[in-house]
């Protein structure tokens, strides 16, 4: 099973965004854990998320959580502001599974 991290300002607006991608995933038979917290807990959860998705409101977090993750053979990518903005779970979800390849 994969594991995605959403991370952004303090986990509120990402968590509407993980029910919306965890419907696409059960609509399309695809096993994932996905769960949302705020970006200063990305040093407790990167070691089990095989990708973390930023907020685009946090993008620039990106280069230094990027950095921390590098070592663990993660990797951090932002949420495209369309996609998060109009909560298309299904879209972002996609893009996730298309990087964890």
């Amino acid at each position: 099973m994969k594991n995605i991290v959403l991370c952004c300002a303090a986990g509120m607006s990402t968590s509407m965004l993980v029910q919306r991608m965890k419907d696409a995933a059960q609509k399309k038979g695809v096993e994932v854990s996905i769960k949302a917290v705020p970006v200063a807990e990305f040093n407790d959860n990167i070691a089990d998320a095989d990708i973390v998705l930023l907020g685009p409101q946090v993008k620039y977090e990106q280069a230094k959580l990027q950095a921390q993750a590098d070592p663990l053979g993660k990797k951090v990518a932002v949420i495209d502001m369309m996609d998060y903005g109009m909560m298309k779970g299904d879209v972002v979800l996609e893009k996730a599974l298309k990087l964890m390849e």
